[in-house]
């Protein structure tokens, strides 16, 4: 279910995806609200699972994972006792960060981040001995260009109220 959200939430919102860390005061002070107001918003969007989580972001490469491989698969068994038992394999797996069900000419796609192509080897090995596969590619990824976890807010709306998904997008400034 879509949750509605203001301008001021929307504002919230942005500044929790440039810098989780900020204090309620600082984000209070940014978007024109007290603290307790504004802590109570904050709490209102985490119970709505808008904010999903707070983490911290890091650096593949400074420990030691700079290389990033998306791993296209195709299997031969759609049955939901295999995907059962190959979801629950994989989402194992802490190489894996992003696990999809794709529509198109692939089943699954996988972002997997290793130390190196020894490293993925193995992890290839491993996935391929655990359920049949009918075809697995893997690209590997020469230059990150860009990454991001911060999603395009929409624009707030001019009534007050906005529901997700519709109107034109609020660009994050610093991102």
């Amino acid at each position: 279910m879509e949750t509605a959200l203001d301008a001021i939430d929307l504002k919230i919102l942005a500044l929790l995806q440039t810098d989780a860390t900020l204090s309620i005061a600082a984000i209070g002070e940014r978007v024109g609200l007290s603290q307790t107001p504004c802590w109570k918003r904050i709490q209102k969007l985490e119970a709505d699972g808008v904010i999903d989580r707070r983490v911290a972001v890091l650096d593949p490469v400074k420990l030691g994972l700079g290389l990033t491989v998306f791993v296209s698969i195709e299997t031969a068994d759609h049955s939901q006792d295999w995907l059962q038992r190959f979801a629950a394999t994989v989402s194992a797996m802490p190489e894996v960060l992003e696990f999809y069900r794709m529509a198109g000419d692939v089943d699954y796609m996988l972002r997997v981040v290793v130390a190196d192509m020894q490293a993925y080897d193995s992890f290839y090995k491993h996935l391929i001995a655990v359920l049949p596969l009918k075809n697995v590619t893997s690209r590997f990824a020469m230059e990150k260009v860009k990454s991001t976890t911060a999603l395009p807010l929409p624009a707030p709306p001019k009534n007050g109220r906005h529901l997700p998904g519709t109107g034109p997008v609020l660009a994050v400034v610093g991102e």
